[in-house]
């Protein structure tokens, strides 16, 4: 799953037997990529559209597990542009039914946070260093010079969702005052994570950090997705899959 189409243009393309069908009014690319069966598709932007689409997946087409790749703003300390966060659980962090629920809480659940899969997690976060470990080689170095990509690092831990874009230091501000663990923030994951939580279905999400969520995050989405973060999806979920049974 992707909410754009940048970031899910290179997966398509690596895809030699792609059917497309339309469920919910949105496009599923049906295949085989390294040799494993896959469905992809385009989400859309917010938390009910990636809920729409991993629900999807999982009546419709009967999908084991789901991952999320695509692009989030860094809130964590040391988290930089060009880094990969991956989620080892999520939140929504404009969820507040007090004084109800406690704030975050999603009510009737009994929890605010809702883990990924630990087994899903530890392969792609070994498929994530493999790339990391050599950016040139799956970016090129223009692209490495370009976005200033010194040692991207690998991070993990808690991502906030919301149905607001967060472009403002004053807004970075106070999402890290009221979430203080969290690392990077985006606008689907906390949906997906909740849905495949609901039907038992293993989930894991990397995000590029394509900017710091602060008063400088208004660079070229567009161009940092084609040359970074889409590649970074390629080479890791590929990786990923040609490791597994």
């Amino acid at each position: 799953m992707s909410a754009m189409h940048e970031e899910l243009a290179l997966l398509l393309q690596a895809m030699p037997d792609e059917r497309r069908i339309t469920v919910a009014g949105r496009q599923f690319w049906q295949g085989h990529w390294q040799g494993q069966p896959v469905v992809a598709v385009l989400s859309r932007i917010g938390k009910v559209a990636a809920a729409t689409s991993a629900t999807a997946l999982i009546e419709r087409f009967g999908v084991g597990r789901i991952v999320f790749t695509g692009v989030a703003g860094g809130i964590g300390p040391g988290v930089r542009v060009g880094d990969v966060v991956l989620a080892d659980a999520f939140v929504q962090h404009d969820m507040d039914a007090s004084p109800l629920f406690p704030r975050h809480e999603v009510p009737l659940y009994g929890c605010s946070r809702f883990a990924t899969d630990p087994v899903l997690n530890a392969r792609l976060a070994w498929a994530a260093q493999q790339v990391l470990a050599r950016v040139a080689l799956h970016l090129g170095p223009a692209a490495v010079a370009e976005f200033a990509l010194d040692a991207p690092r690998l991070h993990t831990g808690l991502v906030a969702s919301g149905d607001r874009f967060v472009s403002t230091a004053a807004e970075c501000r106070a999402l890290q005052q009221a979430l203080p663990d969290a690392l990077a923030v985006e606008m689907e994951g906390a949906a997906v994570a909740q849905v495949c939580a609901d039907y038992g279905i293993p989930f894991a999400a990397l995000r590029t950090i394509s900017d710091r969520a602060d008063d400088d995050a208004h660079a070229d989405f567009s161009r940092f997705i084609r040359e970074v973060a889409s590649r970074y999806s390629l080479a890791m979920l590929s990786m990923w899959l040609t490791q597994q049974p």
